[in-house]
C-alpha cells in the first residue's frame, strides 16, 4: 500500500499529469495576486482623491479667509458704503436734504451694517475666489481648454457689475421716483410720506444688484452651452417667442412690482438674448473653421 502511494507523483511526473495539490496551490496564487494587485490600484487612485481633497480644502480656507479679512475691513467703512447706496434715492430725491431713513429697532442698524461688509467682502473677493477655482481646475485641462475658459471667467464679474451698473444708476433711480410720486401732500394737513426703513432698503438694493448681475450672464450660459453643442443659433432664432415670455416673467418675479424695474430688466435681458445669438454664431463660425482645417490635414 505505501509503496503505491510512494509512487503515484512518480507516475504523475512521467506522464505530464498534473499534481491535483499543486494545481490547486497555484490557482490560489494567482488569486492573492489579482486580489493584491486589484489593493495597489485601489491604493493608486485613492492617494491622488486624497491629495485633490487636500488642496481644495486649502483653496476653500483661502477664500474664506480673504472674506473673512475683507469683512472686518468693510465693517468699519460700513457707514460710507451704506450712504453710496442711497445714491439713486438721493437722485430720485432731488437732494439729500430729502432722504429720511429710519430704523425701529435699537439693533437693526447694526445688523444692516453686518449685512453691508458681508455684501461687500463677498463681491470684492470673488476675484480671489474665481482664481482659486482656476488655479485648482486648470492642471486637469488641456491648454485649449484653458485658453477657452479663461475668458468666460474674467467675463463673468465684469458683465455682473454692468448689470449692477445699469440698475443703480439707472433703473433704480426711476423706480424711486416712481414711489415717491404716491407720496400724499392734502391741503387738510394730511402727509401720507415715505420713510424706509435701513434694511427694508437695503434688501431691495441687493435683490435688484443680483437679479441684474446674475440676468446680465445669459451671454456666457448660451455661448458656454453653444461650445459643448446643446444649443445653436437656428434654435435661438426658433426660441425667440418663448424666450420673451420667460424674460417678462423673470423680470416680474425678481423686480418690485412696479412697470418701471420690470421694464428696466426686461428690455437688457432682451437685448442680450439678440447678443447670445450672435456670440453662439460667432462660436459656430470657430467650429466650423477647425473642422474644415482637420478634414484638410486629413486629405
Amino acid at each position: 500500500m505505501s509503496a503505491k502511494k510512494k509512487n503515484k507523483p512518480d507516475i504523475a511526473k512521467k506522464y505530464d499529469v498534473p499534481d491535483k495539490s499543486v494545481a490547486k496551490k497555484s490557482a490560489m496564487d494567482e488569486k492573492q495576486e489579482e486580489k493584491e494587485k486589484k489593493e495597489d490600484e485601489l491604493a493608486a487612485s485613492e492617494a491622488p482623491l486624497i491629495e485633490h481633497l487636500i488642496e481644495l480644502r486649502q483653496r476653500l480656507i483661502f477664500s474664506v479667509v480673504a472674506i473673512a479679512v475683507l469683512f472686518v475691513i468693510f465693517f468699519f467703512l460700513a457707514d460710507k458704503i451704506y450712504l453710496f447706496l442711497l445714491g439713486p434715492f438721493e437722485r430720485a430725491a432731488g437732494s439729500n436734504e430729502a432722504v429720511r431713513l429710519i430704523y425701529t429697532a435699537p439693533q437693526e442698524f447694526f445688523f444692516t451694517k453686518l449685512s453691508v461688509a458681508l455684501f461687500s467682502a463677498i463681491f470684492a473677493a470673488f476675484p480671489i475666489v474665481a482664481g482659486q477655482l482656476y488655479a485648482f481646475i486648470a492642471p486637469g485641462l488641456y491648454k485649449n481648454e484653458r485658453g477657452a475658459f479663461l475668458p468666460y471667467l474674467i467675463a463673468t464679474p465684469i458683465l455682473f457689475v454692468i448689470g449692477a451698473a445699469v440698475m443703480f444708476y439707472g433703473v433704480l433711480p426711476l423706480a424711486l421716483s416712481f414711489f415717491l410720486s404716491q407720496e400724499v401732500n392734502s391741503a387738510g394737513g394730511v402727509t401720507i410720506e415715505m420713510l424706509p426703513r435701513v434694511s427694508e432698503y437695503l434688501s431691495l438694493i441687493m435683490t435688484l444688484l443680483f437679479a441684474f448681475g446674475i440676468c446680465f450672464q445669459l451671454p456666457i450660459i448660451l455661448t458656454l452651452l453653444a461650445t459643448i453643442e446643446l444649443v445653436d443659433s437656428k434654435k435661438l432664432k426658433s426660441w425667440r417667442k418663448y424666450a420673451i415670455v420667460a424674460i417678462l416673467f423673470v423680470a416680474a418675479f425678481l423686480t418690485p412690482p412696479d412697470p418701471i424695474s420690470q421694464l428696466g430688466l426686461a428690455l437688457p435681458m432682451l437685448l442680450l438674448y439678440e447678443t447670445s445669438i450672435i456670440s453662439v454664431k460667432i462660436v459656430e463660425r470657430r467650429r466650423a473653421k477647425k473642422e474644415a482645417a482637420y478634414k484638410a490635414s486629413l486629405q
